[in-house]
Formats: structure tokens, sequence, C-alpha cells
């Protein structure tokens, strides 16, 4: 048998004094709080006082009475003692085994995130969202991003408008910066369907980039955590600074450092390319290089070609391969070496996935020739919707390409049949293709893959021979022309430059080994004293991510259409004393979690329309809803179908709050300026004349009753103007006892855990004992000079919110003091707390909501989003998954979400 213990220490209780090893003495008599708990009287004495003569029981965490003299002058609890003595013949153990012990049960605050089921995921990707006014895009660039079609397959550019200093980069005031699109736009934008109305909730800028992130397949926020990390740690790769959201369409883009001296655009102007032919020539479109191979030109060639290596080393490194490179992936950055833009190279993966895609799904509908499949091919390419190809000069190695034709279902060899897979050696044919293209010019780099690609496609399994011939006559043409231009003095280059097009990507060398035979070059120092770069990539252990493969390159575009083709939007219902259709929301049908309805789009909403006045307060139970009014009325609406069931009158002055007491025979009270308490039975039929009423007596400065609450079945409380807080039996309906201690009305009551709670006008929160109605703690400050009036409380185990006059929001956690929010948008008349969410509304005529998380001190705020409303919001209650709104124009609105039924 399991003998009694201390919540705290776990000890045996005992009469008599315990030591145990390398410890004081310790006293385990068991001591009486006020709650009926016990506890050690050594534990007792070591318990915090976070207020005078106050501490928390450590078994149900109310906060009780504390004698002055210490624990010793409370109670001892002779029955546990006599129980143990005669249970047990030794009394004095000196430890106890936490295994045989009773774990006390926690009420700890979860914490829970809107876009997750764990802290985790906001943990990873908070640092990584950049905030919404940072950029600015001119309209030009807005009408493109706005563009769908082309949204996926361009690089924008958008300038910093507001500085921003980070631990990891700086953004200055008009830098530019490059956008790609990862993210179709969200559930939110505006639907465009007849008769549906998009009232819904308004997300807060972070919480809409994290409900994209939500979209994302697990892989595809895996490979943009890779692309992340990876920008951050090599050198050589362009920065890519996190994720940027268009807020007209909840796109969301990856910010990449921007630098004007592409590569391209260097050779240009540094004058390594001559002018194109004039007009007037036949091969107008042709481009050539300069081929004079001097070594001055070599010089020249050799420093571009070791940066386009020390760049490709450093993507390697992170267990990175492009998979397709081109002269418009690499840029100069503000010191003049070659990085890699890996937003640049995205763009181009997926033009080629794009590319490769429609020549497919045209050959198999149309059953074109190999010679119309040529064509077509480069008409693809040539598209409005695609930069031309010329100039876009895509390199993608034979495997990379026998993939992607394999992944659209075409009749190419296998690649996993040929035993060749896709990794670094893949990056050293594009890499050797580009180098070739600085030497040699356009026709023959162009020529190279135009062939292959034709080839590719019109292979099958059963010619791979003849495709490896065809391929081997490539390299022959490309080797001759390589001799004629390169000397003997450079055959090491010509060699591995052949041997880096290998069509067996096994025996390519490293792109090391390509770095170094350039660096030779323009340097064979007797004793190389340079870095020693062998190894830089483990070969046979790393295991590589291809982007051109990878699921970014898939486009994003897609997915926003599947999207838009899913209902969503906000149903609005208008319901007067008629009633409405709302069979559906039987028991089972209705999603508890509102919030997340509201952030996917399918939040409905019900207009009630009854009340000719500001609403005052709500309070639900029995089955329905009940609501008040400066129209001194309370009506009664069914929480089946939100019909008008009765209007409650006898009031003679503003109705100010309701309460329910979940009795034998429910009741429902109900206060008013006047002082008029008026007791109704809630039963079917709803009776016409209250069970009782009564009114609080007067004096020149009261003001009548602001606040409501019950304890059980056993007290009301009302908070009245003239400051005090007045406790009725609800067995026979007498004064029980008043209490003091507020300098103002008391505007706001709430009871938890066996405390009343009470705001007032003068600043401050009251806590009061529910067993005997003695104070127990002040919270606030009412100093002259930061007085602001409590409007609205809401209570739950450990959590306290306050809404203040000033605009300002407060949490208490365990009595502490956690986290303040100041908004600039007037008052908060109305707050409700529900687990982790927090609703708000007042002036601004939007209905806020936030989300609290954290276990420790202080507790995280987030805003979620936001309810645009049409009247200023007076009165806030949350009941099963249903938000109810009061406005100052009298209607009652009611948010809930509806699952779609299959």
């Amino acid at each position: 048998m399991e003998l009694p213990e201390c919540p705290v220490c776990l000890q045996i209780y005992s009469n008599e004094k315990i030591k145990e090893e390398d410890e004081e003495e310790r006293t385990v008599v068991p001591r009486v709080l006020s709650c009926g708990h016990s506890a050690c009287e050594s534990c007792l004495s070591l318990l915090p006082q976070r207020y005078s003569n106050t501490i928390r029981c450590p078994a149900c965490t109310q906060l009780v009475h504390f004698p002055p003299q210490g624990p010793s002058s409370l109670p001892k609890n002779i029955d546990l003692l006599s129980f143990i003595d005669q249970h047990n013949k030794n009394p004095n153990p000196a430890s106890s085994s936490t295994t045989n012990s009773q774990v006390r049960k926690q009420h700890d605050f979860i914490p829970g995130l809107l876009w997750s089921d764990d802290e985790e995921f906001y943990s990873n990707w908070k640092d990584w969202i950049l905030p919404n006014d940072l950029l600015s895009i001119n309209e030009e660039e807005n009408c493109k991003l706005g563009d769908v079609e082309f949204l996926s397959l361009s690089l924008y550019q958008a300038r910093v408008s507001n500085p921003l200093k980070r631990w990891s980069f700086d953004f200055r005031a008009g830098q530019t910066v490059s956008l790609l699109h990862v993210v179709s736009s969200d559930s939110s934008v505006n639907d465009k369907k007849i008769g549906v109305c998009k009232l819904g909730i308004n997300l807060s800028y972070n919480a809409r980039v994290m409900e994209a992130l939500k979209r994302l397949r697990e892989e595809e926020r895996a490979e943009l955590s890779l692309i992340l990390s990876a920008s951050f740690r090599q050198l050589r790769i362009c920065k890519v600074y996190g994720l940027w959201m268009n807020s007209n369409d909840g796109s969301v883009f990856l910010v990449c450092q921007h630098f004007d001296n592409h590569l391209t655009n260097k050779l240009l102007c540094g004058g390594l390319r001559k002018n194109r032919i004039s007009e007037d020539e036949e091969d107008k479109d042709e481009t050539i290089w300069n081929v004079d191979m001097n070594e001055e030109t070599m010089s020249g060639f050799a420093l571009v070609g070791m940066d386009l290596c020390e760049a490709l080393i450093g993507l390697h490194n992170e267990g990175v391969v492009c998979g397709c490179l081109a002269l418009s992936c690499f840029t100069y950055d503000c010191f003049g070496h070659i990085c890699i833009d890996l937003n640049e190279v995205l763009v181009i993966g997926r033009r080629v996935q794009k590319g490769i895609a429609e020549i497919v799904a045209t050959s198999s509908i149309n059953g074109l020739s190999s010679d119309k499949l040529l064509i077509q091919t480069q008409a693809s390419f040539n598209s409005s919707n695609l930069v031309e190809f010329k100039s876009v000069q895509a390199f993608v190695s034979p495997e990379v390409q026998l993939r992607l034709f394999n992944i659209k279902g075409t009749v190419a060899p296998d690649i996993d049949s040929l035993g060749y897979s896709v990794g670094y050696g893949s990056d050293v044919w594009s890499l050797a293709c580009i180098l070739i293209l600085l030497l040699l010019g356009d026709s023959v780099a162009e020529g190279l893959f135009q062939d292959l690609y034709h080839h590719l496609l019109n292979s099958d399994k059963e010619n791979c021979d003849k495709l490896l011939g065809v391929y081997n006559d490539l390299m022959e043409r490309t080797s001759s022309k390589l001799g004629s231009t390169l000397s003997t003095k450079y055959a090491s280059l010509h060699q591995i430059l052949l041997r880096c097009l290998d069509f067996n990507p096994g025996v390519r060398p490293q792109v090391i080994d390509v770095l170094m035979c350039i660096r030779e070059l323009i340097s064979r120092p007797r004793v190389d004293i340079s870095v020693n770069l062998v190894n830089v990539v483990d070969v046979e252990n790393e295991t590589v991510h291809c982007l051109t493969l990878g699921f970014l390159c898939d486009l994003p575009m897609e997915v926003g259409r599947e999207l838009e083709s899913q209902e969503n939007g906000y149903e609005v219902c208008e319901v007067d004393q008629g009633g409405v259709e709302f069979g559906q929301v039987r028991d089972g049908t209705c999603e508890r979690d509102a919030v997340k309805g509201m952030c996917i789009g399918k939040l409905k909403a019900i207009n009630l329309q009854g009340h000719i006045d500001c609403i005052t307060g709500f309070a639900v139970g029995g089955g329905f809803l009940f609501s008040t009014s400066f129209d001194k009325t309370v009506n009664v609406w069914s929480l089946q179908n939100f019909t008008h069931m009765q209007s409650l009158k006898g009031h003679e002055h503003r109705v100010m709050a309701v309460v329910f007491v979940d009795a034998e025979k429910p009741l429902c009270i109900s206060g008013d300026s006047g002082g008029g308490i008026f007791v109704w039975q809630v039963c079917i039929p709803l009776a016409q004349e209250p069970l009782k009423k009564w009114f609080e007596l007067k004096d020149w400065r009261y003001s009548g009753i602001h606040a409501l609450a019950v304890s059980g079945t056993e007290y009301l409380y009302t908070g009245s103007g003239d400051k005090s807080i007045k406790v009725w039996s609800l067995q026979d309906y007498t004064l029980t006892c008043t209490m003091n201690g507020h300098n103002s009305v008391v505007s706001s009551l709430a009871v938890c855990d066996g405390v009343l709670y009470s705001g007032s006008w003068d600043g401050t929160i009251r806590l009061w004992a529910i067993r005997d109605h003695s104070p127990l703690a002040v919270l606030g400050d009412n100093t002259p000079g930061s007085l602001s009036s409590v409007l609205s409380l809401s209570v739950e185990p450990h959590m306290i919110v306050a809404a203040y006059e000033s605009g300002c929001v407060k949490v208490w956690r365990d009595d502490v003091l956690s986290s303040s929010i100041q908004t600039d948008a007037g008052a908060n008349l109305a707050l409700v707390m529900n687990g982790r969410w927090l609703f708000m509304g007042g002036w601004n005529k939007t209905v806020n909501v936030q989300e609290l998380s954290g276990d420790e001190l202080p507790i995280n705020v987030r805003p979620i989003g936001s309810i645009p409303c049409d009247s200023v919001v007076t009165a806030l209650t949350y009941w099963e998954g249903k938000l109810y709104v009061g406005f100052a124009d009298s209607v009652v609105k009611v948010y809930y979400y509806m699952r779609h039924e299959e």
C-alpha cells in the first residue's frame, strides 16, 4: 500500500524529524492549508511567497493564506499521521521511491503552433522570414509578379526600402536583390465565386509565410533549408537571405544577393567577345568569340576558369550539385570574384524541366517525327515565356538529361540500366561545356548540346549503342576543334576537357583536378606553397543533392492551380427571428479548432439579428447562447441552428452582463446599469418572467452593475460602480459579504481554480480566495501617471490576460507579468482566451487573433491575424470551436469552421 507523502519532496509523512545523508534534519509533519491539501512543514517553509503572507498550494496550485508565524502555526493533519502509524511499522524511512509516489497532475500551459504541432517548426524557420516592408518593387515588376503564367520561370529584382541589420548580414537602403518564386499564392486570396463573401481572417504576415511553408512538401522544405544554410557557409555562393512574401497575392519568394556583373555581361563589356556580325550578313544571329589564343588571352581564360572551379567546389562541399549550368549562373561580387547564383540555377533548372515536359507531351500526343520534334524543341525554347535558348546556354549532362526524360515518361535509355548516377561529375560535364564555350564560341557548344538533346529524345533502351556512337562522334568533332584552337602548349587542358565530357560520369575528373590544370596555365612554381586542395570533396561518402532534379524545380505554379481549384471562402448568412438552415452543424461535422479553419479560408459567419442596440456580453450553456444589450433585453439563441428563441424582458436599464449557472435547474442571471439582478430559469419552454429579481443598494456614487461571475452553484459575484464586489448566495439569493479594495468601478470578474479575479478602472487586478473571500494579491500598478482602466479580463489555469483602456494587453503567468503588448489601434473593449488562442477586439473594428506559447518566461505572444469587422467590437466569447462576436451596431456574429462533407 502506498503511504501518504508530501507532494513536494515525496517523503512519507511522519510526526518525527528525519535526517538524510549529508543533509540537515527535516520536519515532515503534514500541515493543512486553507484549501484542504497538506504538505510537509519543511517544504512549506521553503515555498516562495510572491505576495505577503501568500503561497501557492503545491497540490492544487491555488493561492492560499500563509501565516507570518510560519508553517508550525498551521494545523497538523492528524488523520494522515494516524493512518501511517497503523499501516507502517517504520514511520521514518530515509527516502521514498519515486516509482511508488503519486505524480501530481500538471496543468501547465501547453504551447501550440498554428503551422505545426510543435515548437521546432517555428524555431527552424522564424529567422529566415524577412520583414514585409523590407523590399519595394516598381510597378512594372509588380505587374509581372501578378502574372502566374511566367511567375515561376523568371527572376525578379527588388530594392531594399528599409535598412535591416541581422546577425549574419546587413541590408542597405537601395540594395538590389533577386526574387525566386518558391510558394504559390495562399488560399486567403479573394474568391471570385458569386455569392461568396470573403470576410475571413487576415493572417499576420509571419503567419501567412509560415502557412505557406506548411503547404510545401517536407522534401521541398529540406531543400530550402539546404540552400539557405549552404549560402552562409561558403564565400563563393551568393547569399540567400531568406523568404519574403508579396502581400498582394501571398506568393513567397527566395531572396538572394544580386550583382549586376553577371559573367555573360562581364565578358561582353571586357572585350573578350567580338561584336555581332552586321544584320546584312547571312548568319546574323551567330555570335563569335575571340579565338586568338595568345598568352594574354589564355591568362584571362585561366583566371575566369579558376574562379568558376572554386565556386563549384564551394557548392560541392555542401553536398549540392547544380545539375545544369549556364553563364548566367555565375556573377562577379564586389571584390571581383566569381560567385554562383543559386536563384539563377533554380530558374535554369525549371526552364529545362518545363522545356522537356512540353516536348515529351507534344511528341506523345502528336506522334511527331524526329525532324519535326527538333523544330518543336527549338520553338519551345524560343517561346515568349522563356528567354531565347541561345542566350540561356544551359548545359545539362547526359545522365541528368536521361533522368529528366525518364521522369517525364519517355522511352529514353534508363540511366540506372546504364550504371550511371547523378553526382559531382554531372557538374564537371557542364563546367567543361562552359569552358569550351569560352574557348571555341557559341556554335560548337550549342551544337553539342542540341545534337545530344535530339538523339537522347529519339533513342530507347534498344539502341543505347547507337546513342553512344553519336555521342562519340560529337566528342571527336569537339576534340578536333579544340586541337585546331589550342597549341601543343596547352595539351593538358585539351586532354582534361575531353575527360570531363566522357559519357560515363564515373571516369570524369573532379573539379579540383580541372582547377589545378587551369592554374598551371599562368603559374608553374617550383614549390607550390598554395593551400592543398586535394580531397576537398569526399566523392565516395558524400550524399549529393541535385537542384535540377530537386523539388524546387517543380513549378510551384502547378500547386497554385491546385489550390485555386479547392473551394474556399467565408459564407455569410443573415439570421433573424426566423432562423436559418443550419442542420449541417450537427455533432461531428464542425471542426473544433476554428482558428485553423480561419487560416485555410473555410471560415463561415452567421449574423444573428435580434437586438436593436450595442451588445454588452455573452453566456453559453444549456444548449443556448445568451446575449445582452443596451436595449434592456437578454436574447436567447439556440446553439443547434442559431434560431432566436426568446427575448427576456424586464430590465429597466441597460443590461451590462450575463452568466449561466449549470445547476440541477439551470439558471441565467443578468445585471443592469441600474443595479437590477434578474434570475431566469432555463427550461423548455423559456419562462416569460424572472424567477427572482432584486436590486443593489444605491448611493450617490452608484453606477450599477458592470460585471458578473459565478463560483459553481454556491455564489454569485457582482462587480459594481461603488468599487465593491458583492457576494450573493445562490441558495437563497441573500448578500453574503462585500469585498472592498478597488478604488474605482469593478469592470470585469472571472473565477478559476478557487480564485476570484477582479479588474477595475483603477488599473489593478485583485485576487480573492473563494473559500473565505479574503484578499490574496494585487496585480498591476495604480500609481499616479500610470493609471489605465482594466476593460476586460480572461483567466485560465496559471494564466491571466487583461486589456487596458490605453490599448495595452498584459499577460501574467503564475502571477508574474510575462508579456505586455501595446497596440496603437485604440482600446480593446473585449478579450477572451481559449487555450493558446487569444482574441481581442475594440475600437479598430477588428478581431485580432494572437497565439500564446512558451513554457518559460516571458511567454511569446505571436500575432496570427485579424478578422475585419463592420463595427466596433464590444463583446467576445469562444465556445466549442466557435467564436461569438458582439458589435456596437447590435449585430451578433458567429464564426465557425465547416468541414466539407464527402
